[in-house]
């Protein structure tokens, strides 16, 4: 079984950036597709973005476009989050997700998930 482990949130100020990281144990996940979510108080999970296992294909949600990149180091079996120019609205708590079957959107396509970690963005 595959168990992910994010960190890297925190607080910090908007137009600032931070860098979350999800770490994986158990077995690899040179082929997995991995995506990142998010949830705030009150609101349902929304996609935020999705890379094929390659990492070839990606997604990104309108809101984060341009803003948000995600990256994965094989080697470290570790997928990563850089987001950069953070808005408020960016506060929530983010989840990164696995699956061995195709990539996708949809949260029902994963499989695996982290515990989340806290981004809070003050104004």
């Amino acid at each position: 079984q595959v168990q992910l482990v994010e960190s890297g949130g925190g607080l910090v100020q908007a137009g600032g950036s931070l860098r979350l990281s999800c770490a994986a144990s158990g077995r690899t996940l040179s082929y997995a597709a991995m995506a990142w979510f998010r949830q705030a108080p009150g609101k349902e999970r929304e996609i935020v973005t999705a890379t094929s296992s390659s990492g070839g294909s990606t997604y990104y949600a309108d809101s984060v476009k341009g803003r948000f990149t995600i990256s994965r180091d094989y080697a470290k079996n570790t997928v990563y989050l850089q987001m950069n120019s953070l808005k408020p609205e960016d506060t929530a708590v983010y989840y990164c997700a696995a699956t061995r079957r195709s990539w996708g959107t949809d949260q029902r396509r994963y499989d695996y998930w982290g515990q989340g970690t806290q981004v809070t963005v003050s104004s």
